[in-house]
């Protein structure tokens, strides 16, 4: 879907990009062609798309052999699709309060996440797509520093944790502010995550939060409610400090304490 297509959708339907929703939509072929690809899509999966806007990917999407699922909160964006799209199921919800949407049957997620609210639809994908493997996401290039960042780092925190344990994270490509209608100050990425077999489940990562909870406060301060026994015996068997926070911790630290603890 080109620039001149999403124009014309634009004002033959009377759609203007809502900045509430963060609309930027994608209007790429190239891009469009290279998130496809990432996704590994394969006859008969079940795909879920979340926030698809005014269909640049569900256009492509619709001719394939797939189960497709859109997840659009704007009305305006639900009419259009479904008058467009009318074989494909769109889901009318803010996909964050969405649930029984089937969750544990999608292959494939592909979402074009709008800043604000980046981290909780990851979370919440990394949580119920228990058995997806395959996730792309579109972000914005400076929030690649809080997904692929190191530990003692500022940026680092449970999103940086999870998505490292989540399973190997390849960013497929860079896409510039001219690939989108309207067109943002910002550059963005794609990323895509092949997923582990040992992903996290859903309490280990409620427990990475929990870890987290407070950053200034060390990890037993964090965790208070644990078996305290534990918790010391393992500090003091991986770190010379029991005044250790969370921030100090690698990824597979955390899997292996919430193992230590259980």
């Amino acid at each position: 879907m080109n620039r001149e297509k999403v124009l014309q959708i634009i004002k033959e339907n009377n759609i203007l990009p809502e900045a509430g929703f963060g609309q930027n939509f994608l209007c790429d072929d190239q891009i469009i062609e290279g998130i496809i690809e990432a996704a590994g899509i394969k006859p008969g999966d079940t795909v879920l798309e979340i926030g698809p806007g005014i269909g640049a990917l569900t256009e492509k999407l619709s001719g394939m052999d797939i189960d497709l699922k859109c997840v659009e909160i704007d009305k305006r964006l639900v009419s259009y699709l479904r008058s467009t799209y009318p074989d494909i199921e769109i889901i009318d919800s803010d996909f964050l309060k969405l649930k029984d949407y089937g969750a544990e049957k999608v292959d494939v997620v592909i979402s074009n996440l709008p800043y604000y609210i980046m981290t909780d639809i990851m979370m919440k994908v990394f949580e119920e797509a228990v058995n997806a493997r395959t996730i792309v996401f579109m972000v914005e290039e400076a929030a690649l520093d809080r997904i692929l960042c190191e530990s003692s780092t500022k940026s680092y925190g449970p999103l940086a944790v999870v998505s490292e344990l989540y399973g190997a994270i390849q960013v497929v490509s860079k896409v510039p502010g001219t690939s989108f209608v309207p067109q943002p100050r910002t550059t963005s990425a794609v990323i895509s995550f092949r997923c582990s077999d040992n992903r996290p489940d859903k309490e280990l990562i409620a427990f990475i939060k929990k870890c987290f909870m407070q950053r200034r406060k060390t990890l037993a301060n964090n965790l208070k409610g644990c078996d305290k026994e534990k918790l010391d015996n393992w500090v003091k068997e991986n770190f010379i400090t029991e005044s250790i926070r969370a921030e100090a911790l690698e990824p597979c630290d955390f899997r292996a304490l919430y193992n230590a603890l259980k």
